[in-house]
């Protein structure tokens, strides 16, 4: 199966309607992707078709479960090479979507994939997540980069307005890392998500910041 066949066919599980050109933009991402990690190893995956998995398909699962307006401003904090923040922009054109990295040289790629992709709605920010005070907070703030809820919570919830949504994308069901969480954030949902062709588990937790 080529990486193409694979997307299309796991946007079709998905059931997800994307605007025109969006998936020529995945695909142009992914062979950026490809072609960077060759040098920079910017991911463990090395494989495009694992990459339409557990890179692609796995950032636009959680699409169905982000009920939010059609000019929502959302950041991806640790954004890594782009996951899931550069897959939301272009199937979302509407959003505003923010990248903050730390690492030079995943922030070298992300500003070249902004360049190459034309992605006017996506911006990025070069630092560390706890240091940025942005002049606008976010509706959303989304990551697949913190190993515990805690901590996530704990380091982005500067950036998201008063009951903004902080959604950590997550393996396993995170039931004792609910139990770590101040009392003020109210984790009112913990959704399964199932991604085509990926066999493991993966769950979406919604948090809201109750002031």
């Amino acid at each position: 199966m080529t990486p193409r066949t694979a997307l299309e066919r796991g946007l079709e599980q998905l059931a997800l309607a994307l605007p025109a050109g969006a998936r020529e933009q995945l695909l142009q991402y992914l062979a950026l992707l490809d072609k960077w990690n060759r040098v920079y190893n910017l991911t463990a995956i090395r494989d495009p078709l694992g990459m339409v998995s557990y890179h692609l398909l796995d950032s636009l699962a959680v699409l169905p479960h982000l009920p939010f307006a059609e000019r929502a401003r959302v950041a991806d904090a640790g954004s890594g090479a782009g996951l899931p923040g550069i897959p939301l922009a272009m199937a979302k054109p509407q959003w505003q979507v923010a990248l903050i990295e730390a690492n030079q040289k995943k922030s070298a790629f992300l500003r070249q994939a902004r360049i190459e992709l034309a992605l006017p709605n996506l911006e990025l920010h070069e630092g560390r997540v706890e240091a940025w005070q942005p002049a606008e907070r976010f509706a959303l703030v989304i990551s697949r980069a913190f190993t515990r809820l805690a901590d996530f919570v704990a380091t982005c919830r500067h950036l998201v307005v008063p009951h903004g949504v902080l959604a950590a994308m997550k393996g396993k069901h995170p039931q004792a890392e609910l139990a770590e969480l101040p009392a003020d954030v109210d984790c009112k949902a913990v959704i399964a998500v199932e991604v085509p062709y990926l066999r493991a588990e993966r769950h979406l937790v919604l948090c809201e910041l109750r002031t």
